[in-house]
């Protein structure tokens, strides 16, 4: 599950309330962090050992239940969203050197530098050591847009 970066809010309110044109792109690249990218985008992504972002595409948009903690209530609840989840594998290559404990992952608009569109956090942190390779399955990189 993702939330929506800074960058993106602004732009969707701006877009949808004062007419700003804004064009969206054709591709998001997958990042992985060893802390929060945080809504101001501030975490601290891998760096160096052959790590590069990787693109990663989405399937239409499904209207589906989903089981969820509730924000003010904190029980869990079977609760309505829009989804969108990646359809293929999205590999990294393999790490030349340790990139540390992957914890967070954020979707931006480059390969390199470029917005941060949404961010999460890794259900199973993991520690990448040389030779490692991550990988996201299919359908694990996924956004959730509330119904209600």
């Amino acid at each position: 599950m993702a939330n929506i970066g800074k960058f993106l809010a602004t732009k969707i309110l701006n877009t949808t309330t004062r007419g700003e044109q804004f064009v969206f792109p054709d591709q998001l690249y997958v990042g992985l962090y060893t802390s929060n990218p945080t809504f101001n985008d501030t975490g601290q992504e891998v760096n160096g050992g052959s790590y590069v972002r990787k693109i990663v595409s989405f399937d239409a948009p499904v209207q589906t239940t989903v089981r969820e903690y509730h924000p003010k209530t904190g029980a869990l609840s079977d609760i309505q969203k829009l989804v969108v989840r990646s359809s293929a594998d999205t590999p990294f290559d393999v790490a030349s050197g340790n990139w540390g404990v992957v914890t967070h992952f954020a979707l931006r608009d480059a390969a390199t530098d470029g917005n941060l569109y949404y961010y999460g956090e890794l259900e199973n942190p993991r520690s990448i050591l040389t030779n490692d390779i991550f990988k996201f399955l299919a359908s694990q990189v996924e956004i959730r847009l509330s119904l209600s």
